[in-house]
């Protein structure tokens, strides 16, 4: 049974679409040949002092502040104060003026109001004494942050080489005054949009690695089922319900299909199910339950919680079931296995007196923890594998952080009023 999205939901799909469209409207002018400037994979690697100037013309304050914020969280960047800038927005880019403050890359910027914004953005090399982009956006005045947000990329891939995370969303549940519900919202916590998807329950939802759907548990009419939510089609769907408890895991690598717990034949043990023809196939039974199943980057190796050896710990098999191995032995309770995009580390929580969040190899070694203070639950890492969000109860009320891989910088993102748990970061 599927059926179309509410007046709410059609304002989400054009919410979601538009931002993913911004591409489109943006006009690469200048870019030199790409030289890499910070190598995030090296441990040794220096920061980089940057100069972000505010803009000339309307919101020349907004759309920088974005842009700051972005870069500076990811700990590769130290933000040169602003009154600190000798040289005005309105003046013409020199390496002098840049030089004595310490800056090595400066950005400079104008915002044009008319129907739309139309942005355009300098980067520019100190020490060399040239500009190294310069790009123009456009975009309806209502989508500043994903403006802000999708520039900030750009210059972190110039400057880095690689992908950044700065368009990517964060799903999660959450309770509010009609109930628990499905939000999504950017990575930094803003533009939170409620989907209209309710449940007495819902467990956390997780994307396809496309982005395009999520697959989430929820309680409905006192039956449990696993539903499908594509954005595409703007259509949810029930794909699977049966009798006592059924619990959607990950997608699987090649998108048709989804692994999946479920109590429907004794204990719950862990299945996947065929999305085009919908035939169903076991991969466990044993006499303990077995859930959370996380499938790894390249299909071949599933995560997932077991109580089989007396208490839950965090087991990894093949694909197919076999080769089960345990590789969590500290704790009495671990729980919520997730992969680093590169499949290189797990990160789950575990009980230490009170709920932590930690990071573990696929092989048992490694084991480090990056939280300490409150409960810390439902662990995911963001695109690039260098961020972590989670749900914690630190300040009273249990909301979404996110932090760095190492656990520095931990960061509430979501209101303190709003009771919000089960996040995972998108793939994109």
């Amino acid at each position: 049974m599927s059926k179309k999205f509410n007046v709410q939901r059609l304002t989400f799909k054009v919410f979601f679409f538009i931002f993913l469209l911004l591409t489109a409207y943006s006009l690469l002018l200048t870019v030199v040949e790409a030289k890499v400037y910070i190598d995030i994979n090296s441990p040794a690697f220096k920061k980089i002092p940057i100069a972000i100037q505010e803009f000339s013309g309307t919101s020349r304050k907004e759309i920088p502040d974005i842009i700051s914020d972005d870069l500076e969280f990811t700990g590769l960047f130290v933000l040169i104060d602003r009154a600190a800038h000798l040289e005005k927005p309105s003046q013409p880019f020199n390496p002098r003026n840049w030089t004595p403050i310490g800056a090595e890359v400066a950005v400079k910027g104008s915002v044009k109001e008319d129907k739309d914004y139309t942005v355009t953005i300098s980067v520019f090399d100190v020490f060399e004494g040239k500009e190294i982009l310069k790009k123009e956006y456009k975009a309806d005045k209502e989508l500043v942050r994903p403006l802000a947000h999708n520039i900030a990329n750009d210059i972190y891939t110039l400057l880095t080489g690689q992908s950044g995370i700065f368009r990517s969303k964060i799903a999660f549940v959450a309770d509010d005054k009609s109930g628990k519900g499905v939000y999504i919202m950017d990575w930094d916590g803003n533009r939170s949009t409620h989907l209209g998807l309710k449940g007495n329950a819902i467990l956390s939802p997780r994307w396809s690695r496309d982005g395009t759907k999520l697959i989430y548990s929820t309680e409905r009419g006192r039956q449990w089922g696993i539903y499908l939510l594509d954005f595409k089609s703007m259509t949810e769907k029930r794909v699977f319900s049966s009798k006592g408890t059924n619990m959607a895991g990950d997608f699987l690598s090649d998108g048709n299909g989804f692994i999946f717990s479920s109590s429907k034949d004794g204990a719950p043990d862990l299945y996947t199910m065929n999305l085009k023809n919908n035939q169903i196939s076991r991969l466990t039974s044993s006499y303990g339950i077995d859930v959370s199943p996380a499938v790894s980057p390249d299909g071949s190796t599933i995560a997932f919680v077991s109580d089989r050896g007396g208490a839950p710990q965090i087991y990894i098999m093949r694909r197919d079931g076999s080769d089960v191995r345990r590789i969590t032995f500290e704790g009495s309770y671990n729980t919520s296995p997730s992969w680093s995009p590169k499949g290189d580390r797990i990160v789950f929580a575990g009980r230490r007196g009170t709920n932590q969040i930690f990071t573990i190899k696929p092989d048992g070694t490694g084991l480090t923890q990056l939280t300490t203070q409150g409960n810390n639950e439902d662990p995911s890492f963001s695109p690039d594998g260098r961020y972590i969000t989670f749900s914690s109860d630190r300040n009273g009320v249990k909301c979404i952080y996110i932090m760095r891989a190492n656990g520095e910088s931990q960061k509430r993102i979501t209101p303190k009023k709003l009771r919000a748990f089960g996040p995972r970061w998108s793939p994109n």
